[in-house]
């Protein structure tokens, strides 16, 4: 996997369209190919429906090559030094995180309002973390901003980045794995170096989906032979972006720009797991007056889910209503493909957020009984 120095034009070039490794892959598979994040990306191939369906039941692969991969690291290795560089950039507690072992964390900025949610990876030599597409150029941006001159930020931008996902995924990438470590001996949230296929890759037992996978990391000139090798198992198809969100929403995982803002803060959005009690008591990071007073104080509003009433789906913006008067906002929604309803989530009133509470969603003239339940709609699934 090749590292490379982030240059102002990484940070700036974001006007042209970009092409996946797999772009012509994707074409000749039949995917349906749409703008987003920045990159044409396929948002079907058989049916988001189909697909969803599919990976619940056995293995679907993702090919999220857009997300940001970003390597942090300095001339002395991993020091003191560089982990409390780190801890002033991010609200993670790298004290406690092994190597190997990816942590879901988040960027935040002075007020305490998310710019981003990301994972963040201790590899011997440095640490490796991954962010979202859409955001990866502010975020680069924003971390060589924070960080100390010392320390370097290299873009991995010629690193592939794939998802298996689904209850079988583990038996169809056994076949195709070799490494010290043995592939069973990951649980969730672990990872380790493999050859795949007789290619370099990184391997964590991880992904957004709410079932069991992997996420695999491969340099972009081998993505092509990897997911022929993966799709060519029984068990895998390739899946579009269409089921990846609605498999996430299933698993109430929040999506940034949608669910996640500089508007939203970690308590606010019920991400309070990402912010451990050694970093909410020393603080030190962006915005940690404002994380600290929430943590204290709770917050006006509260991140929920919720499940509707008929068959029609609720959208982002719709309004959520109490007795006629707007209590919150939708900001995900769609028809579960699992439980055959309409599921959204929402801000609401921290007063209306308890389980059981009974609201209506407003969308296009009609209102439509909705009720809070606990996330995830679906269960977790992960291999533990």
């Amino acid at each position: 996997m090749s590292e490379y120095p982030v240059s102002e034009d990484d940070v700036v070039d974001e006007i042209a369209i970009l092409h996946l490794p797999l772009d012509a892959w994707h074409r000749e598979t039949g995917g349906r190919m749409v703008e987003f994040a920045g990159y044409h990306m396929p948002v079907q191939y058989e049916g988001i429906m189909a697909e969803h369906l599919w990976t619940r039941e056995s293995a679907g692969l993702f090919d999220v090559s857009h997300m940001g991969q970003v390597f942090i690291s300095s001339e002395e290795g991993v020091t003191p030094a560089l982990e409390a560089a780190i801890e002033a950039a991010l609200p993670v507690d790298l004290s406690t995180l092994k190597v190997g072992a990816p942590r879901y964390s988040l960027l935040l900025d002075e007020n305490g309002g998310v710019l981003d949610d990301l994972m963040i990876t201790r590899w011997a030599s440095g640490f490796y973390l991954v962010v979202n597409g859409a955001t990866k150029w502010d975020d680069i941006g924003t971390l060589r901003e924070l960080l100390p001159d010392e320390v370097t930020l290299n873009h991995l931008d010629e690193s592939a980045l794939l998802a298996l996902q689904g209850p079988k995924a583990f038996a169809a990438l056994e076949r195709h794995v070799e490494g010290d470590t043995p592939l069973e001996s990951l649980t969730f949230m672990k990872g380790a170096a493999f050859k795949l296929g007789g290619v370099d890759a990184w391997i964590s037992r991880s992904g957004y989906t709410g079932e069991d996978g992997f996420e695999i990391a491969i340099p972009a000139e081998s993505a092509e032979h990897v997911a022929d090798l993966l799709c060519g198992e029984p068990e895998v198809k390739p899946i579009g972006l269409g089921a990846r969100d609605s498999l996430r929403l299933e698993a109430g995982l929040p999506l940034y720009g949608h669910d996640l803002s500089p508007e939203t803060s970690a308590v606010d959005a019920d991400l309070k797991f990402a912010i451990n009690k050694r970093r909410r008591e020393q603080g030190g990071f962006p915005g940690s007056d404002r994380v600290l007073r929430d943590f204290a104080q709770g917050t006006p509003r509260r991140r929920v889910g919720l499940v509707l009433e008929g068959r029609m789906a609720a959208r982002e913006g719709a309004r959520v209503l109490l007795n006629d008067q707007e209590v919150g906002l939708v900001t995900s929604g769609g028809f579960s493909p699992s439980l055959q309803q309409p599921i959204a989530m929402a801000y609401v009133d921290t007063a209306l957020s308890a389980e059981g509470s009974e609201l209506t969603i407003e969308m296009r003239g009609k209102k439509l009984d909705a009720k809070v339940v606990t996330m995830p709609f679906v269960p977790h699934r992960y291999h533990r």
